[in-house]
């Protein structure tokens, strides 16, 4: 008869008492966790061990006290179920969370520099200014069926997304006021096309979003809002841009080659003499613009 799984209150309370032991008899640092009782500033204790359990990652989460973000930089937590934790701003610099499941976490102000959330689980996820600079989300999971719930769609407001690289379906995501500065959604380069696949970004916000540079080559993005943002050299070649909001963004040198702009709304959209291939853009006859006065 398989045993029945306990709750995630009851496995937290059992990790810390299992762990609180472990640091009573000294195993804890033999074991490559993380000693407590070590002087400030030896980190020899937790760089370790780089592999941690579900229920390990909790207890050092559970201990975290105000103003002392966890330290879990360059750990290997693939696959491990961290669904609906709190991670309280912790540095997770270089970790590894491929296949993770993240469902409803809570990693608003958290390190993520250079980590891998490829495959893993973001449903309802919180990064609210998080910085996940050079990190690469490739074909996340997001949405529990084939609906797409606005509900289960990831935050990134107000997140530092510096040159991410990401693909598959981030539907409604949520982007405002975030920093994507070079940021690659879909085959952005060469080297890159047999990594990535289109994105879909269907209905995203990235009202008042950075997106210097940024690059969506093929990417859907139909209905997505760029009010206010900066697209400056963006490229939205061969972009699916119908029904999306550019008012009040800055689109200059911003390359529009072969992209759909059917109805899309460039009213109070700056720099469109400096944009690129809105000639050979389609349905750019059907936008919404400003009258010529």
């Amino acid at each position: 008869m398989a045993l029945l799984r306990l709750p995630r209150i009851l496995e937290t309370a059992v990790a810390i008492l299992a762990y609180s032991a472990a640091a009573t008899s000294g195993a804890v640092a033999g074991g490559g966790l993380p000693s407590y009782t070590a002087p400030a500033g030896d980190t020899s204790a937790a760089r370790g061990d780089t592999t941690l359990t579900a229920g390990t990652v909790t207890a050092r989460l559970f201990k975290a006290t105000p103003g002392s973000p966890p330290d879990l930089r360059g750990l290997n937590l693939t696959r491990l179920d961290l669904a609906e934790l709190d991670f309280k701003g912790a540095d997770l610099t270089g970790s590894d969370l491929y296949g993770a499941d993240l469902s409803r976490a809570k990693l608003g102000g958290a390190v993520l520099v250079g980590v891998r959330l490829d495959r893993a689980t973001i449903t309802s996820a919180d990064f609210t200014g998080a910085d996940l600079t050079d990190a690469r989300i490739l074909r996340p999971t997001i949405f529990t069926t084939l609906e797409v719930e606005t509900a289960e769609a990831p935050r990134f407001t107000n997140a530092k997304l510096i040159r991410i690289r990401s693909d598959g379906w981030l539907d409604r995501a949520d982007f405002s006021g975030a920093d994507l500065t070079g940021a690659v959604f879909g085959g952005g380069a060469s080297r890159e096309e047999t990594l990535f696949s289109p994105a879909s970004l269907v209905s995203a916000n990235f009202t008042k979003a950075i997106l210097r540079q940024a690059k969506f080559p093929g990417a859907s993005l139909k209905y997505a809002r760029f009010r206010g943002a900066d697209l400056r050299d963006a490229n939205l070649i061969g972009t699916n841009l119908t029904q999306a909001d550019f008012s009040g963004a800055d689109v200059t040198g911003a390359d529009f080659t072969g992209a759909n702009l059917d109805e899309a709304d460039l009213r109070g959209t700056r720099g469109l003499d400096q944009a690129i291939g809105l000639a050979t853009a389609t349905n750019y006859d059907r936008t919404h613009r400003d009258p010529i006065p």
